[in-house]
């Protein structure tokens, strides 16, 4: 068997049939020419060969080794049959992420090492880990006490146990009147009912909080005052001293969303530093690094942390050792930093592409998030706007998958930018903005 390219077809029918796996690697050029009998020139051909197809990579002093599937970009725009564009789902990417990150898994390969990052871990974590996201959240206001923290699997399971600490079964729970999605589906699952409170251009009314308090108490808050999701609006300072102060007076606690925190390192300190022992803050890796790597983190008042540890542990939701250790050694080496610097410069150059598609629109939109919120144009409404988007091949998140109350949704979207590809993104704007300036009866004629 001398032709070479029959020898990189069965190596490739093994990596698509999964008995070559990403990651695993390959015998030597002259062990592997020996195994099928070919020349050392030819199994040298087979390795060229398998590496132009993008299915395996060589590094040098290694070896070579089967390649992860590489992220394919977004699918083209074309007719209203067109593959779909995601413009729902929102994960940052930044194309360095990968090599940035890899390094630092090299002392993860030491037996010795990995033994101990796969044994089970309890809500606290490891000391290193504590340590790390310590400086990790200090990014962004003070630096906390590590001996604070709890580790989830995720940013959700962190929030799901924080609610479960805070609001019993048939509570209350104020959130502000758009709020996360997740948010509505974990309190429906636990049994707690969602007070929807006003806001402004600066976010949550402490004002109405207290008016809603006082009419019918409720157990907690939820908040996102950082480049809250969908509204993009980033709480001011003097708002945050306002709403910690009001969580002393009505004596409530509050769950504090940081999650996009990282794309705003001008943002005031969180609410936490203000009001310690009342606020939760929860964070996790899966938008500043990647979902693929998750870890929540729950920055907790002392007398919390019991009830909050044990929600965790009884829902299974402690975090991984090995994510956990993976992290800790991003945090350290700066790999994590980078990463975020490259999300933030991908995050800003497509908001600069949303702005430019969208002007003279009513859109919402902080230069530094990637996503957007659209208050359509007369006469569309949500619904039938992204029923419109849709057959275009275009998904957006209507206002009512936000809305807390049982009242109309505005006639809004959400336009996630982070996805697809800023080509394909630019083009499913551009569709998207002949919808809006089309009326609804012209999209029904077509």
């Amino acid at each position: 068997m001398d032709d070479y390219r029959t020898v990189a077809d069965a190596v490739a029918a093994d990596i698509a049939a999964g008995r070559l796996r990403p990651g695993d690697r390959l015998a030597t050029q002259r062990a592997f020419a020996r195994h099928h009998g070919i020349a050392n020139s030819t199994a040298t051909r087979v390795y060229t060969e398998l590496t132009r197809r993008g299915l395996v990579v060589g590094e040098v002093g290694r070896g070579t080794f089967v390649r992860a599937a590489p992220p394919t970009a977004g699918p083209a725009l074309a007719e209203p049959a067109a593959q779909r564009i995601d413009l729902e789902l929102n994960h940052p990417f930044a194309d360095e992420q990968s090599e940035l990150l890899a390094p630092g898994l090299a002392a993860l390969h030491r037996p010795d090492v990995l033994g101990a990052a796969l044994r089970p871990l309890t809500a606290a974590g490891t000391p290193a880990a504590r340590d790390a996201f310590a400086d990790l959240l200090g990014r962004s206001g003070p630096r906390p006490d590590p001996g604070r923290l709890l580790f989830a699997g995720n940013g959700r399971q962190a929030i799901a146990a924080a609610l479960t600490a805070l609001v019993p079964a048939g509570g209350r729970l104020a959130v502000e009147a758009l709020t996360y999605p997740v948010v509505k589906a974990l309190a429906a699952r636990l049994g707690i009912g969602l007070v929807p409170v006003p806001c402004d251009e600066h976010g949550m009314r402490p004002d109405l909080l207290a008016e809603l308090h006082r009419a019918a108490p409720v157990h907690a808050v939820y908040v996102q005052p950082t480049l809250h999701n969908p509204l993009g609006v980033t709480m001011p300072a003097a708002r945050r001293s306002e709403l910690a102060a009001s969580l002393g007076r009505l004596g409530l606690c509050a769950v504090e969303d940081a999650v996009w925190s990282f794309l705003a390192p001008d943002a005031p300190p969180p609410l936490a530093a203000l009001a310690p022992d009342r606020v939760i803050l929860v964070d996790s890796l899966s938008k500043r690094l990647a979902p693929g790597l998750t870890a929540g983190v729950a920055l907790t008042p002392p007398e919390l942390s019991a009830p909050v540890s044990a929600a965790l542990r009884s829902a299974g939701a402690t975090a991984p050792g090995f994510a956990l250790a993976a992290a800790s050694r991003w945090i350290a080496d700066g790999a994590v930093d980078a990463v975020v610097a490259a999300k933030r410069r991908d995050a800003a150059a497509r908001a600069r592409i949303a702005a430019g598609h969208l002007a003279g629109f009513d859109v919402t939109a902080d230069p530094r998030a990637c996503f957007c919120w659209w208050r359509l144009p007369e006469p569309w409404r949500a619904d039938t706007f992204v029923a419109a988007a849709a057959r275009r091949g275009i998904a957006v998140t209507p206002a009512a998958a936000f809305a807390a109350g049982r009242g109309s949704a505005p006639h809004a979207v959400r336009v996630g930018l982070a996805s697809p590809s800023p080509q394909v993104l630019g083009r499913a704007l551009g569709v998207l903005a002949e919808i809006a300036r089309s009326g609804p009866e012209d999209i029904c004629a077509e």
